[in-house]
């Protein structure tokens, strides 16, 4: 509630252009600019919240308790690949940033990856990164060494 209350206060603010609806029952409603400000307001913010750290998700969740089976198939892939600094967001906690992500993205479904701001996908993309050695290639162009290597020099 507060977000919305600081995203309509940002939007008067600011003197967006008001879009007003007339319903068939003859009132006037105001509604839609605070969604549409709020949409607006939003998709900046998911712009600068995927630029956060080099590895971003949103998952149902959290990396310590995912609420759903692919949402804990991308932590445990980030976790074997030994990547436990990346910055997580429970979508199931914000319902308009469960749907703004989408929108964002382009991508209809959570989780959702992203390195250094660039959406790679979700979990059955990040899955066959892993499978193919793709995703330590894209870790090591982030700087971040895949534990992966280290297990596969200790086991020759």
């Amino acid at each position: 509630m507060n977000s919305l209350i600081r995203s309509t206060v940002r939007c008067l603010r600011s003197g967006p252009t008001v879009c007003l609806l007339r319903p068939a029952d003859g009132l006037v409603r105001a509604a839609s600019a605070r969604f549409l400000c709020a949409a607006t307001d939003l998709q900046k913010d998911l712009g600068e919240m995927v630029k956060k750290d080099k590895v971003v998700v949103f998952i149902k969740g959290t990396p310590g308790q995912p609420m759903c089976g692919f949402s804990n198939a991308v932590v445990q892939i980030l976790r074997m690949h030994g990547v436990d600094h990346y910055a997580s967001y429970n979508v199931l906690e914000d319902q308009e940033l469960r749907e703004g992500v989408k929108v964002f993205s382009n991508w209809p479904t959570i989780p959702q990856v992203y390195f250094n701001g660039e959406f790679v996908g979700g979990c059955d993309i990040l899955l066959q990164m892993h499978q193919n050695g793709d995703l330590v290639e894209e870790l090591k162009k982030l700087g971040i060494h895949s534990a992966l290597l280290d297990a596969e020099k200790e086991s020759k």
